[in-house]
Formats: structure tokens, C-alpha cells, sequence
């Protein structure tokens, strides 16, 4: 490995299975001190264990500000400065237009809109000038969806987030930028799926849509966050970076 980002502090919210868990683990064997956060604590475990290296995990809700709040006091007490953030803790669930309930707006929004946005600004303190944002998107973001609209509106908010925000933080050089998966094999897609059979069916359907001709794998995503996350893409900010088997390109 080519330890790239050795000495480097990075913040992996949503960190503990899917794209978050694959991503943490890169970071982690390319040097980094690498802090995650998850909602449940076997699952926080289960994924310290796994990623290995200079790991911290912080039992965390994203759409709460105090779990916000404790997750960099964490950092604090260990490091002067913040390296990268990306701002992955997210979810959904169908809901077709006529069946979308407050409950249900209110929970994708704080969870994907509210937890991105406070997870970046009060980064922005630790966050050392020059440092890159990465926010997780999706290709629900330009593509409508059936029974996704609420979900989709979210990742459409996150990925204007990085269009602005590059302008709020040019002075300090801090670069941001979405990277929007597509159909990716993790077990809360499988969930989204109904599990089973039922998954499995789906994931092969939506394979023969995509030019690739079949679906991502968290590594894979992983591997477009480190690329963002460095230097390499020192002149790549506020853009959407589709690492969707070209789905969303026909």
C-alpha cells in the first residue's frame, strides 16, 4: 500500500457496514487515523474490530447535534485537526406519493439534509485549511425513482450542498465534493429490497439496466472517495462524481 493518507484524521460518519464500513477500512490501510460513527453499538464493534489500524468509533445519531457535538470532542481529545470528512450517514425508505407521511419526510431529512449539513459545519473548526470534503450523494439525485421522491429530494439537497459550499470555504481551500453511488451490493440495500428472494430478483433486474452489467460493490466506491479525499484530485472540486456502472449516463 502506498500509506497515502498516513498522518492524516478522517471522519467517516455512517461508518459501520455498506459504502461507510469499505471506505473506513481503505483509509485505514492507507495510513489513516480514522474515526467512524454508527447508531449501534454491536455493530460499532463488529466494524472496530474489522477495520483494524488507528480506529475510534463513536456510538452516534447524525441527525442529533449532541451526538454531533461528542463526535468531535472525541477527535479533539486526540488530534489538533481534521484531514477529510465524509459525510456518508444516511438512509431511506419507499414512499409513494399519497402514502408520504410527516413522519417519514422528517426522518429522511434530518437524517441525510440535517446530519450532513451539521456534520460538515461543525467540522469546520478542527477542519484544517486545505482539507476535502466528501459528501455521499446518489444517482436518485438526477434519476426519479417510484415511491423514492423523499429519499431522492435529500440526495438532491446534498449534492447542492457542494456546489455552495465550495464558494463558502474558498478562502480556506477546503475542497467539496459529491460522489453519488449507484445500485451497490450492501445489506441495506438487500433490507430496502425486502431481503431474500425478493432482494436478489430486484438486484438482477436493476444488473440488466445498468451498461456495466451488474451492480457496485462498496469498494469500489470506496476506492472513488480516497481519489477525491486526495491529492490526486487537487483541482476536482464541487462536483458529482457518478460511480454507477454508467446507469445513469443513458
Amino acid at each position: 500500500m502506498t500509506k497515502k493518507f498516513e498522518n492524516k484524521v478522517v471522519i467517516v460518519t455512517g461508518g459501520t457496514s455498506g459504502i461507510g464500513l469499505a471506505t473506513a477500512k481503505a483509509f485505514s490501510t492507507e495510513g489513516a487515523a480514522v474515526f467512524i460513527t454508527g447508531r449501534r453499538k454491536e455493530a460499532l464493534d463488529a466494524a472496530i474490530k474489522e477495520i483494524g489500524g488507528q480506529i475510534t468509533g463513536i456510538q452516534a445519531d447524525m441527525s442529533k447535534l449532541a451526538d454531533i457535538d461528542r463526535l468531535y470532542d472525541a477527535v479533539q481529545q486526540k488530534h489538533s485537526q481534521i484531514d477529510v470528512v465524509f459525510a456518508n450517514a444516511g438512509g431511506g425508505e419507499f414512499a409513494p406519493l399519497g402514502a408520504i407521511t410527516e413522519e417519514h419526510y422528517q426522518k429522511t431529512f434530518d437524517i441525510n439534509v440535517k446530519g450532513t449539513l451539521f456534520t460538515v459545519q461543525k467540522s469546520l473548526p478542527l477542519l484544517r485549511d486545505g482539507a476535502s470534503i466528501i459528501l455521499t450523494s446518489s444517482t436518485t439525485s438526477v434519476s426519479g425513482t417510484p415511491a423514492f421522491s423523499v429519499y431522492s429530494a435529500t440526495k438532491a439537497a446534498i449534492r447542492n450542498f457542494a456546489r455552495n459550499w465550495i464558494l463558502d470555504l474558498k478562502d480556506r481551500r477546503i475542497r467539496v465534493n459529491a460522489v453519488s453511488p449507484g445500485v451497490t451490493d450492501t445489506a441495506g440495500l438487500d433490507e430496502l429490497f425486502g431481503s431474500g428472494d425478493s432482494a436478489e430478483n430486484t438486484k438482477n433486474y436493476l444488473a440488466s439496466l445498468i451498461p456495466a452489467g451488474r451492480i457496485g460493490k462498496p469498494e469500489e466506491i470506496a476506492k472513488a472517495v480516497l481519489f477525491l479525499a486526495s491529492e490526486d484530485a487537487s483541482f476536482i472540486n464541487g462536483v458529482e462524481l457518478f460511480v454507477d456502472g454508467g446507469h445513469v449516463q443513458i
